[in-house]
């Protein structure tokens, strides 16, 4: 039994967790624990934790497999840059549709500013004024009621001010009680007596105002309104969605800055009645002004390119004062909008763009600084009010001293997307560069081609060739039947000599001098132009011997007239 009981007490030993505190000091009980009891439970745990470990790392191997296959499943094609273009264009076209709906074009796009802060602050000093005499109006009640009160009278009731109805607060009505007999025994009560016979009314009790939403519903609906732009109805048809997407792509298609940017244009055209300008009659300086911008000729993908010579700029009589050159700018935007509503609207494939070439020879310096001020102002407001109708910009004949205003020059143009359509090109290389773009047949005489007054509209292709330096180079012209035969020519830089003869192809025929070598120099005409009556088989043969250090380019076209039509 004393063994029982031992091992009992030593059980309740090991179950107890407590501490015993004995002066303030942690006590450690040590409990007997037997061998059997502690080792199957601590390899049972040692067993039982991996295998949750195994479990969870399984787990955590098949998650990521899984979320993997998700997102190659999900994965979403970007969009091309043609859907998201038309995108752009549909959202612009609802929130041209809505303007009109709600005739947002007829007011300014920015109302100015100013003049709301001053109306403003008119109603807010009124207010204070009026609170002024309020209050020397109480001040002066406030007295003249004590003073009846002392001499026995009885205090007249206080005129009842105009109460300023609010929808929010309560309205406040003067009513007459019994504490008003009392202060005819107490004069200094008197001013307590008339505040505490205030009553608050609720704006229920009061006569309700009529309501403001009936005049709204009777009020009649709105007309839409309707606007053109460069002869083009707004959303009428598919020209329109044309001139949409060159004000979205002036904007890089953020599509509330594009609708701004056409509010502001609309804005500019009523301001300046360009419809009416369109109609007038040109002025006597329309002719000098044609010698500085004219439309001549196509590039090589059709657009209608526009000639610009800045060095008509020096001519005094024309450019004098402001009046001059503002009558130049109403005549430059005349051309401008006539070019545009002749260019094909109907598709976007269409060629609804032009090409720009600006002359920079004899151009006025840098001194100048109010005319280079002006032009700075023009070319802003031309790309502000006529977006996206440059394809490209060809300056040519840059002088040196023009390149660090470049610098300047370009900031005006904001878009990236018109600073990239630019090229310079100095006076060596400028015909290569405008031929890059433009073919001979197609550029006027003065500036390097073979186009006179009207563009070559008969098909007759301009050959190119490049004469070595001291070298000649020969140019055969085939005659295979009695015709006549006529041909252009020109060689860029000149200083060369020229000789043309007709060779027969049937042998024991003499050779016939058609033009004898001659010089041409700088100061001669341009273009050489000549023809031959062919009476048998043969050919034109051309020499041209340069003999400069440097290589000529020669451009050259040719027809042949059949004798029967003669």
């Amino acid at each position: 039994m004393a063994q029982e009981e031992a091992q009992k007490s030593a059980d309740v030993v090991v179950v107890s967790t407590e501490k015993p505190m004995t002066d303030d000091k942690e006590v450690t009980v040590p409990a007997p624990v037997p061998e059997k009891e502690v080792t199957p439970p601590v390899a049972s745990e040692e067993k039982a934790v991996p295998e949750k470990v195994a479990v969870e790392t399984e787990a955590e191997k098949a998650a990521p497999v899984k979320e993997e296959e998700t997102v190659v499943a999900e994965k979403v094609i970007a969009p091309s840059p043609e859907e998201l273009e038309k995108k752009a264009l549909e959202e612009f076209k609802e929130l041209v549709r809505e303007a009109l709906n709600k005739r947002e074009f007829t007011a300014p796009a920015t109302p100015p500013v100013k003049e709301e802060k001053a109306e403003e602050k008119k109603p807010a000093e009124e207010t204070k004024e009026e609170e002024k005499e309020k209050k020397e109006e109480e001040k002066a009640t406030v007295p003249a009621q004590e003073e009846a009160v002392k001499s026995g009278e009885k205090p007249s009731e206080p005129a009842a001010a105009p109460a300023e109805t609010k929808p929010e607060e309560k309205e406040v009505v003067p009513v007459t009680t019994e504490k008003a007999s009392g202060a005819e025994e107490d004069g200094t009560k008197t001013v307590e007596a008339i505040e505490e016979s205030i009553v608050s009314v609720t704006p229920q009790e009061s006569a309700a105002a009529p309501e403001e939403t009936t005049v709204v519903a009777e009020a009649e609906p709105v007309e839409p309104e309707e606007v053109s732009i460069y002869g083009v109805p707004l959303l009428q048809d598919e020209r329109s969605d044309v001139i949409l997407l060159k004000f979205l792509r002036a904007r890089d298609f953020k599509v509330k800055e594009a609708l701004t940017m056409l509010k502001n244009t609309v804005q500019w055209r009523k301001e300046n009645k360009i419809d009416e300008l369109v109609e007038a009659e040109a002025g006597e300086e329309a002719s000098e002004f044609e010698k500085m911008v004219f439309a001549h000729g196509v590039d090589k993908e059709g657009h209608v390119v526009i000639y610009s010579s800045y060095g008509e700029f020096q001519n005094k009589e024309l450019f004098s004062d402001k009046e001059k050159l503002n009558k130049f700018l109403n005549w430059r935007i005349q051309l401008q909008e006539k070019c545009v509503r002749a260019l094909d609207f109907s598709s976007p494939d269409a060629k609804s763009s032009f090409v720009f070439v600006s002359d920079f020879r004899n151009a006025p310096g840098l001194g100048k600084r109010a005319l280079w001020q002006f032009i700075r102002r023009a070319v802003k407001q031309f790309e502000d009010n006529y977006p996206e109708f440059a394809t490209r910009e060809l300056f040519i004949n840059v002088p040196w001293w023009y390149i660090p205003y470049y610098k300047t020059f370009g900031s005006i143009i904001t878009s990236p997307r018109t600073r990239s359509k630019m090229v310079l090109a100095g006076p060596s290389k400028s015909a290569d560069t405008i031929f890059k773009y433009i073919s001979p047949e197609q550029v006027p005489v003065k500036y390097g081609g073979l186009s006179k007054d009207i563009p070559s509209t008969n098909g007759d292709t301009v050959t190119e060739a490049i004469v070595k330096p001291a070298a000649k180079y020969t140019i055969e012209l085939p005659a295979s039947e009695a015709c006549t035969l006529s041909w252009e020519l020109r060689v860029l830089g000149a200083d060369v000599s020229y000789g043309a003869q007709f060779e027969p192809t049937t042998e024991g025929s003499y050779v016939v001098i058609v033009s004898k070598n001659r010089k041409i120099g700088l100061t001669d005409e341009p273009v050489i132009t000549d023809s031959f009556k062919v009476g048998e088989p043969g050919k034109i043969v051309i020499t041209i011997d340069n003999q400069t250090s440097k290589k000529k380019k020669v451009l050259y076209r040719f027809k042949t007239q059949p004798k029967s039509d003669i």
